[in-house]
């Protein structure tokens, strides 16, 4: 089995390769072809997976490519994690959001829009490509901002398309820990867009167990989200919100932390990985242990500001291990072999939420089987966190609508109407920062 991994440079991609390294049996990937418009982090990024596959037997093999079409053609599997403008324009976004004082983050107010409008013509591309070329592969996309953009390839792709994210298997993950659940026994319920959503209940043998935690501040404040949102917030909710929710919920604070940080989590990751790729350029430099050492120290960090300004110290060990990779192996495991399983994931919404019309794209747990991923019904949001999706909905149907048609004044409107920008002056500003600092935003007229 084939599978196709673009944006194949890219430093997460040693852990899919980690997790396709421990899969065994029929209809586990032999293949695994790297495709990247730079060859030298191409070239850096296969001497840690050759340095990862050294004595395990029959490890897939690896090839790499700055052929699209090539990369493309026969693949069972397409595994999308570009960066379209590299690290370097995600602190732009970072940067020009910032002086107008609003939020730069990469998938979140106007970071996300700028992201989404440079991504989206290319996200499109490749779904064009891939209907044509591999028509039967099952799309798995991991592309920021990864609702917005699995949205855009449906248009072109169907349920053929579906969107991954670690962030609420993680939640759910640390919820299940923190009450002495297993994890893999718990029903996460879970349901809102791809970094805007809640978990509204844990059911362990059928009880849920969210109650509990709720009602007892030692328990709810044990936790990274607990420390993050405030024990008194989260049992204001009655809910457990994704870690993002931050951003909207204590948005003046999180601007004023990425302002007064040294440097914004872009420039960071910008200057940190450059150092990675450079020391593995050396012949003699021991590749995955460079990478296991940036690895380590990217996850430490992450999203260090809004811990900062919640006071939640470090982040817990137990949380440092990441997962989109597994949850991106359960899911081909599950097509490809039919073993069925639920996983929470971005897909179309069809009936789930009857806020959003069918073919928004939500993100909810999913019955996986050889046929795809099928959302499960699920409660109605409730009126706060209703508001929030659709408005966030219909910013997301704006930057798509901007990127089919060039318009400016669309993406005006994209910006504008986001509630963490709430001001057509502001977004005017965003839009001419943004097209001079982005080749990419060059179609926008």
């Amino acid at each position: 089995m084939k599978l196709t991994i673009l944006g194949g440079g890219g430093f997460r991609v040693p852990l899919v390769y980690g997790a396709l390294l421990t899969d065994r049996g029929e209809g586990r990937v032999t293949e695994v072809v790297l495709h990247d418009l730079d060859d030298s982090r191409l070239s850096a990024v296969a001497r840690v997976l050759g340095e990862q596959a050294a004595g395990v037997p029959d490890a897939p093999t690896v090839t790499a490519t700055t052929d699209l079409d090539e990369a493309l053609r026969g693949a069972d599997f397409v595994f999308s994690a570009i960066r379209v403008g590299g690290l370097e324009g995600r602190a732009d976004d970072e940067r020009v959001a910032l002086a107008e004082g609003v939020l730069g983050q990469e998938t979140v107010g106007a970071g996300g829009i700028a992201y989404g409008l440079r991504t989206v013509p290319v996200a499109v591309d490749i779904a064009r490509r891939v209907a044509r070329l591999a028509p039967d592969a099952w799309v798995i996309n991991f592309t920021n901002p990864a609702g917005l953009v699995t949205e855009a390839m449906s248009r072109h792709l169907g349920d053929r398309v579906i969107g991954i994210c670690d962030s609420p298997v993680g939640l759910g993950r640390r919820i299940a820990r923190v009450l002495g659940a297993n994890p893999r026994e718990a029903w996460i319920d879970y349901v809102g867009l791809n970094h805007l959503g809640w978990v509204r209940g844990l059911r362990v043998a059928g009880r849920d167990e969210l109650p509990r935690l709720l009602a007892d501040p030692d328990l709810l404040g044990s936790f990274e989200e607990g420390k993050l949102f405030g024990v008194d917030w989260l049992q204001s909710l009655g809910a457990i919100p994704n870690e993002y929710l931050h951003y909207y919920y204590f948005n003046r604070e999180a601007v004023r932390a990425y302002q007064q940080a040294e440097k914004t989590r872009g420039a960071f990751l910008r200057d940190q990985q450059a150092h990675f790729y450079e020391e593995v350029r050396d012949p003699g430099a021991k590749a995955l242990a460079a990478w296991d050492r940036t690895r380590a120290e990217r996850e430490a960090t992450y999203m260090a500001e809004n811990r900062e300004t919640a006071g939640a110290g470090e982040r817990d060990a137990d949380d440092l291990s990441g997962g989109y990779e597994k949850v991106a192996l359960a899911l081909m495991r599950a097509i490809a072999r039919d073993e069925r399983t639920t996983l929470i994931l971005n897909v179309r919404n069809r009936s789930t939420l009857s806020v959003l019309d069918g073919e928004a794209v939500i993100e909810v747990p999913c019955l996986v089987d050889a046929n795809g991923a099928h959302p499960v019904t699920v409660d109605p949001l409730p009126d706060h966190a209703t508001g929030l999706v659709c408005s966030v909905k219909a910013v997301e149907r704006e930057v798509l609508a901007a990127a089919e048609s060039g318009s400016r004044t669309t993406a005006v409107k994209a910006f504008a109407l986001h509630p963490l920008v709430d001001s057509v002056n502001v977004a005017r500003r965003l839009v001419e920062g943004y097209t001079e600092v982005h080749p990419g935003l060059a179609y926008l007229k």
